[in-house]
């Protein structure tokens, strides 16, 4: 219910501060539950798959300082997040989404390249979606980068790829490179889609400030 709310909000609010929004390609998305995944170039990125994706709803990983707040603790619980130390994730980054979706009421969103700076693709996502035997569903966000220029109405996109079936096996690191490179290249061929002109280029600063903390490399 409080997801469902917060969405509602969440999108009436975009409407009337951008009203540039535009989510294509979703007949591809699964009926049943799927682990969203995308490049992470912003901090609102998460916001517009959700958005694209209903009415699916979606569970996600936060970093676990944001639950030490019993505001945001409330709030992150009720919108269906669950704590991860990033540093030291434990059993409980796999099981918890792997459980959710064998409920088969929500779908999980994750980041596969961790940092939104970051190139390199983890093996947690084809874990996840082996585990529960559900699809891996690509997408990309295209728009600012800078939260300021959504207030000029700058166009935002948000695009599914075709889904990708884990093959069946061991989950082996040839495994997971496998598939990594297939989200890799959807991601390419999403983008392409989208805007065949489209370059990422993240902001500087915060760049270096994560390359300088070796969240990136």
């Amino acid at each position: 219910m409080f997801y469902s709310f917060i969405r509602w909000v969440v999108r009436v609010l975009v409407l009337l501060i951008n009203g540039n929004t535009h989510y294509e390609n979703k007949q591809v998305l699964p009926d049943g539950p799927y682990v969203l995944v995308g490049p992470h170039r912003t901090w609102w990125d998460p916001i517009f798959f959700a958005l694209a994706g209903s009415p699916c709803k979606f569970s996600f990983m936060a970093k676990e300082e944001l639950f030490k707040n019993p505001i945001l603790r409330w709030i992150m619980n009720h919108a269906n997040a669950f704590p991860v130390n990033r540093a030291n994730p434990g059993p409980s980054t796999i099981k918890v989404p792997v459980r959710t979706l064998k409920e088969g009421k929500l779908a999980v969103m994750i980041f596969p390249s961790g940092s939104r700076y970051s190139q390199q693709l983890k093996g947690g996502a084809v874990l996840i979606a082996k585990l529960a035997k559900v699809p891996i569903v690509p997408a990309v966000y295209q728009g600012p980068v800078k939260f300021s220029h959504i207030f000029l109405r700058k166009r935002i996109t948000v695009r599914f790829g075709d889904p990708i079936t884990v093959p069946s096996g061991r989950v082996t690191d040839e495994l997971t490179a496998q598939v990594g490179e297939q989200m890799q290249q959807s991601f390419d061929a999403i983008d392409k889609a989208i805007d065949p002109t489209f370059r990422y280029v993240p902001d500087q600063k915060k760049y270096l400030a994560e390359k300088e903390a070796g969240k990136v490399k």
